[in-house]
């Protein structure tokens, strides 16, 4: 219950900063879904695959559909078969989301630029 409080919690202050609902409820929706994906791990990096910089662009629509594109952190990844499945359905397991596209790419290819500071210091590469 607490949950759910919270969630509307934070959906009234996206409405505040964005003034649209529709808007608000879409923004919301993502951080949800990136709040999901943060909890799929590369197995061999102790760091989620979001903050890795994996995930190149996530889009949710006015149908709460979501379009993921990401990408791995080699063509020869162990894991490529199965992450993008399991990005898959964290993004599914909101119970909001309707529909979810992954696509996996290759271009731009991954570097450590986009990994976010915490991950960095988390890996200790400052």
């Amino acid at each position: 219950m607490a949950m759910f409080k919270l969630s509307r919690l934070n959906q009234a202050r996206m409405v505040e900063q964005y003034g649209d609902t529709a808007q608000a409820r879409q923004e919301w929706l993502k951080q949800e879904v990136i709040a999901a994906i943060r909890q799929v791990y590369d197995p061999e990096i102790p760091v989620n695959i979001y903050d890795l910089g994996l995930i190149y662009a996530l889009e949710v629509d006015g149908n709460n559909n979501v379009d993921i594109r990401m990408t791995l952190t080699s063509p020869g990844c162990p894991v490529a078969g199965s992450l993008p499945g399991n990005v898959e359905a964290a993004a599914r397991s909101v119970v909001q989301v309707n529909d979810v596209k992954v696509e996996l790419v290759w271009e731009p290819p991954w570097d450590q630029s986009r990994m976010s500071e915490d991950a960095r210091l988390q890996l200790d590469m400052f």
